[in-house]
């Protein structure tokens, strides 16, 4: 994965076009964060569809750097609450380790992201929010 692929990859989440997305995952892929599990087109789509439907996310690359197996990404993650994202809803969604957000509130958090590569496509992401 070159900078110019993530820079596509990133402007499709920006974009939410959740299918481009998943394009650049390989097959049966690995995703878990935050407590959140995916490994499939669906249950990407659900996840995000859901979450932005209450806030406008996006991220801005700072660092990126990748060999043939490694794309390691720098960032912040900027999250905009537009509706009231509550306990309950969260909740209801499973989404227990996830925080209220109002709208008009602003989280901008650094994040570092590492895409285990496998043919060129991720095969699984692992990050960490820095305070």
């Amino acid at each position: 994965m070159t900078r110019e692929d993530y820079d596509r990859y990133a402007a499709a989440f920006n974009a939410r076009d959740y299918d481009a997305v998943f394009d650049f995952y390989a097959e049966d892929p690995e995703m878990a964060f935050f407590g959140v599990e995916i490994r499939t087109r669906q249950q990407l789509r659900d996840f995000y569809s859901f979450l932005h439907s209450f806030v406008r996310e996006s991220i801005t690359v700072e660092k990126f750097a990748a060999s043939d197996e490694l794309a390691a990404v720098e960032g912040v993650i900027r999250i905009e609450a537009f509706r009231d994202l509550t306990r309950a809803e969260l909740d209801a969604n499973g989404m227990q380790q996830f925080f209220p957000i109002a709208a008009g509130e602003v989280q901008e958090m650094r994040q570092y992201i590492h895409y285990h590569l496998r043919g060129g496509k991720i095969a699984s992401v692992g990050c960490a929010i820095v305070p």
